[in-house]
């Protein structure tokens, strides 16, 4: 990827996930948050090729607001120096994150099964996203977190007209974004999942949107689900916490 899109996408992964501030130090986003989702509390370059020449400033700004120092970084050669500089201070490597770019295009045709586009998040979207097999805490942070996000959209679909399966998709400046994926476990392999990726897909088709990113933890097995739906990896990165 050039280093514009780097940027762009970086940008809108960050205002995807609405923290309460933002920063920008020397080529740093630096976003504000005390709360669960990783994106939101961890500063990234905004390129793939800066020095570290900045690290000491943002971890004094992170201090500064009663913060902890958390950092994103890609797996990338270019950004040895950065490492290096972030374990001189401290912090380590921790929850490899798969980020994968994809076709929304490709996306659309993935399923043919409905699901319903919702404006905002309904008690049938929330109690799924915060029931049974899931983090309550984390996931109430990310509801808040994602119903922030500006001009939002949330996907449901289910059997007749329950809710066994949700997700969310931002829009940022180029890029839309997948977010929030969660099937209960009793409807799992069922294509629910699919169903509500195609039809987000088709509602950012119809806002003229072309391209869609996704980030994944690496242990996470719906990244089979993923590579079937055409995604394929950019980078990995990790939290430096």
């Amino acid at each position: 990827m050039s280093p514009e899109d780097v940027e762009a996408i970086e940008r809108d992964t960050v205002a995807a996930v609405a923290p309460p501030g933002v920063l920008e130090i020397d080529g740093w986003l630096v976003p504000l948050d005390n709360g669960t989702i990783g994106r939101a509390k961890s500063a990234v370059p905004l390129r793939h090729d800066v020095g570290p020449d900045a690290v000491g400033e943002i971890v004094a700004a992170y201090r500064q607001r009663s913060l902890p120092p958390a950092f994103r970084i890609a797996e990338v050669g270019s950004l040895d120096a950065v490492r290096a500089q972030l374990s001189r201070h401290g912090l380590a490597p921790q929850q490899p994150t798969v980020f994968k770019t994809g076709s929304i295009a490709r996306l659309a045709a993935f399923s043919e099964a409905s699901a319903r586009i919702l404006a905002a998040p309904n008690a049938a979207w929330a109690a799924l996203f915060l029931g049974e097999g899931f983090d309550p805490v984390d996931g109430a942070h990310r509801v808040a977190a994602l119903t922030r996000s500006p001009g939002a959209i949330y996907a449901a679909a289910g059997e007749g007209d329950a809710t066994h399966a949700v997700g969310v998709m931002s829009f940022g400046a180029r890029w839309a974004g997948i977010h929030g994926m969660r099937t209960a476990p009793a409807y799992r392999r069922k294509g629910l999942a699919s169903a509500v990726l195609a039809a987000m897909a088709r509602a950012a088709q119809a806002r003229g949107v072309e391209r869609v990113l996704l980030q994944v933890e690496a242990p996470n097995p719906a990244r089979r689900l993923y590579r079937a739906a055409g995604f394929t990896e950019a980078w990995i990165y990790r939290y430096w916490r």
